[in-house]
């Protein structure tokens, strides 16, 4: 049962959950910077069975600290996959809020407390890159065209107002998580950020995005595939027909 009180008052007990896959050399200067940033906030490491030795550096860290935690995948099921475990394993032990960050340094830690700062007033805070204040670094032109495109055919597909549905540096109240049906939730890749955006925004949770920096990776290799891309394009578009088949439904039955 988490016993932490975060800095942030009222917001209780905050789990900082990071997915790993060969991530040895990027998950201890991360854990380190983010306790720097956020003393009282625990960490969960997620690490489907990576074969570099990830998984037995976050199992001494957690010998060595009590704010790290240490969940054992045995194989690479996907990101989607780490994270809902990581949810329910936070919820099983009564966090308040639920951060999810990637280990390759991609997400600042310093950006953490304004992140918590804005989910005061919010269910769901959305690190953005695509906001006023929001930048990328070291991107490929084309990874970022490939991003804003996603990010654009999204607002337009579902009608969210939110200019970086995509990206995967959030907090969630523990309510949202609770509510949205984790079990049904089948999505990987960005499309899983997605996903569980659209269905906070569909229960009625509040919504807000806070500027952040991106920074490429520095060490290792990027997750992302074709098939995450294709995964996301099929899944939106379904998404967003059956959005407007019920709008359409709903202006008929208005006429009658």
């Amino acid at each position: 049962m988490a016993d932490q009180r975060d800095s942030h008052g009222e917001l209780g007990p905050v789990l900082v959950a990071i997915p790993t896959y060969n991530e040895r050399d990027n998950l201890g200067p991360i854990v380190e910077r983010l306790h720097a940033a956020l003393p009282e906030a625990h960490v969960l490491v997620i690490d489907d069975g990576s074969p570099d030795g990830t998984g037995q550096l976050a199992d001494e860290m957690a010998a060595a600290e009590s704010r790290v935690h240490v969940l054992h995948r045995s194989e690479k099921a996907g990101l989607g996959a780490a994270y809902l475990a990581g949810f329910r394993w936070a919820l099983d032990r009564d966090y308040a809020v639920i951060v999810e960050m990637d280990a390759d340094g991609s997400h600042a830690p310093e950006d953490l407390p304004r992140l918590l700062d804005a989910l005061r007033d919010s269910e769901l805070v959305l690190g953005s890159r695509y906001v006023p204040g929001g930048r990328v670094v070291n991107w490929p032109r084309r990874r970022e065209f490939l991003s804003r495109g996603a990010n654009l055919y999204t607002q337009i597909a579902l009608g969210a107002g939110i200019r970086d549905i995509t990206g995967g540096f959030r907090a969630y109240r523990r309510e949202v998580l609770e509510k949205v049906n984790l079990g049904t939730v089948a999505s990987q890749g960005y499309c899983f950020q997605i996903d569980l955006a659209w269905r906070a925004l569909e229960a009625g949770f509040r919504v807000a995005e806070v500027p952040i920096t991106f920074t490429e990776r520095q060490h290792g290799v990027s997750k992302m595939s074709g098939d995450v891309v294709r995964e996301a394009l099929v899944r939106v578009t379904k998404w967003g027909l059956r959005r407007r088949g019920t709008q359409l439904r709903d202006l008929i039955r208005g006429r009658g």
